[in-house]
């Protein structure tokens, strides 16, 4: 499986080609913006690995790039560490987000689990399509609709909007979530999948007509309405 790493910085772009060569991926450097987003629109990979600040073009122009023709995962790496950061890499359609410093097992913990989580939900077979009221779920596809118009999901937010309408009026709390979307521990990484779940909302549950499908527990977590 082939891997794209985005970064500027020489040593930290190298260790991380090494741990990932070491667990047996086939791994590609580029140092700036534009050879960034040339190499993953040019060729495929199983994951892109994106710094934020680079020359030429930021992480998040290369991703929103990225989105417009693939659903590859996509994980930032990165020392800016503010929430409204965060929150911004997550507009543009990222899968997770590691700021630096980082563990590099931690690093490759989560680069396997994205794979690993990618692979099952887009599998042959899963062809399964889900309809409750103006909602419709394309599984295999990876698409979402209200009302027969399409709406535009990120990978790890359509995961999230399946999984918990797969699992009607069941409460995850945001562990739970975390765990089975994100395939790894947590460790007060929660705020992500809050973040993930407004997003759906803006996204489906505003454009329902009051419907609302997505229910907060409160002190337990959130349950899609059966």
């Amino acid at each position: 499986m082939r891997i794209l790493i985005v970064e500027d910085d020489n040593v930290i772009a190298d260790i991380e080609r090494q741990y990932l060569t070491a667990n047996g991926y086939d791994v590609t450097v580029c140092h700036d913006g534009k050879s960034g987003v040339r190499a993953a629109l040019e060729s495929d990979y199983s994951l892109i690995i994106l710094d934020v600040m680079l020359p030429q073009l930021s992480g998040f122009e290369i991703c929103r790039e990225i989105r417009k023709h693939k659903n590859v995962p996509v994980l930032f790496v990165t020392a800016k560490q503010n929430s409204d950061d965060i929150v911004d890499g997550f507009d543009t359609g990222c899968d997770d987000y590691i700021t630096k410093p980082f563990n590099f097992k931690e690093f490759v913990a989560r680069v396997n689990a994205h794979i690993a989580r990618y692979k099952l939900l887009t599998g042959a077979g899963q062809g399964d399509v889900f309809e409750k009221g103006s909602l419709k779920l394309c599984r295999n596809a990876r698409r979402a609709f209200v009302d027969g118009n399409e709406v535009q999901l990120t990978n790890k937010e359509f995961d999230l909007l399946w999984f918990l309408a797969d699992n009607p009026d069941k409460v995850f709390s945001k562990d739970e979530l975390f765990k089975n979307i994100w395939g790894c521990s947590s460790v007060g990484e929660t705020s992500t999948v809050t973040v993930h779940i407004n997003r759906i909302r803006e996204k489906i549950d505003n454009n329902l007509s009051g419907e609302q499908y997505i229910e907060t527990i409160w002190g337990a977590g959130y349950r899609f309405k059966g």
